[in-house]
């Protein structure tokens, strides 16, 4: 048995404080991805600190348009908000497709975005893993690679990152409002991931001091239309193999704007800079959407054993292209 302390925030400012007076504690609401790891043996805070019953769940409407999802908000309450389900169809298709409704019903906004790898090794505390015990070895790499990167990797990992939902906030140019010891500060979410490098074991930019407050997402793309496409080994609760995150703004019978990002490809939700700039502005075509898959796709490297996933993206971002600009 592993002892640890344990208390319930009443504000964010003392949740900092806590962070900073206990090394090693952790933030804990819904459990759904901390718990299984403290089972496994992978996390083992010395504090946990119960963030559940912040006043941080409303989901609301800013003056410019925007909206902010809390980042205590349930994962089911966040699919199901009206606002999500009419402007935003990626978020809310992302996120119906992240998990069981028993694990939508108890994760938040915030735990979404920081859950961990499911790498099986990073999740074997018998096996080396760079992400786990830095400097120790990757043993996906000449392992068991299905469900691992085709882009952005590195000698150190060839993990992926498993959150749908963080795959369609990065198509919608999302940000997270973040508190730390200095207050208030908001990081793009494109920013907020790390690819590996040479140090896998750091996710995010942010500080151990650092709580999610909540997540920015600005207004649609003017005439745009949105879906989130995932792949995956079987119908019911899985993590993608490979995911597609779009919003595709028409201005005639032309791409005007698009915003795409993919999942299940790498270290971070990846997003497709070189695919959109391929396809802004112009007609809508089998030929166009190839040539902007191949921009995108062009530089993969996949592993001995997802060779398979290179293909399977390239199809899955045509599809999504297609049915978008189509509508």
């Amino acid at each position: 048995m592993i002892p640890f302390t344990y208390d319930r925030a009443t504000d964010v400012a003392g949740a900092v404080e806590f962070l900073r007076a206990h090394d090693g504690a952790k933030l804990i609401a819904g459990g759904t991805n901390l718990v299984d790891h403290m089972k496994l043996g992978v996390a083992d805070p010395t504090a946990l600190l119960d963030v559940s019953r912040l006043p941080l769940d409303g989901i609301t409407e800013k003056p410019d348009g925007s909206l902010r999802l809390g980042g205590t908000a349930r994962n089911a309450d966040t699919a199901a908000h009206p606002l999500v389900r009419r402007r935003y169809p990626v978020l809310a298709r992302a996120l119906l497709s992240g998990a069981s409704p028993q694990l939508r019903n108890l994760a938040t906004n915030a735990g979404n975005l920081l859950q961990r790898t499911r790498c099986v090794y990073f999740q074997d505390v018998t096996t080396p893993c760079n992400k786990r015990t830095p400097g120790s070895g990757c043993s996906a790499i000449g392992g068991y690679t299905r469900y691992h990167a085709i882009l952005g990797a590195s000698d150190a990992c060839v993990a992926t990152h498993p959150s749908d939902m963080a795959v369609a906030l990065t198509a919608l140019d999302a940000r997270v409002v973040v508190q730390g010891p200095d207050g208030e500060r908001e990081v793009d979410i494109r920013d907020l991931y790390r690819l590996p490098g040479e140090h896998p074991e750091r996710d995010t930019v942010l500080e151990p001091h650092d709580v999610i407050v909540a997540i920015d997402v600005p207004p649609p793309l003017p005439d745009s239309a949105s879906t989130y496409r995932k792949v995956r080994d079987r119908a019911s609760y899985a993590f993608a193999l490979i995911s597609v995150g779009a919003e595709v703004s028409m201005d005639g019978d032309v791409i005007g704007e698009s915003r795409i990002a993919f999942g299940g490809v790498a270290h971070t939700p990846w997003r497709a800079e070189r695919a959109e700039s391929v396809v802004r502005g112009q007609r809508p075509s089998p030929q166009l959407f190839a040539a902007a898959a191949e921009a995108e796709l062009g530089d993969a490297r996949p592993l001995a054993g997802n060779e398979f996933k290179v293909a399977l993206a390239r199809r899955t971002l045509i599809a999504t292209l297609r049915e978008l600009s189509t509508r």
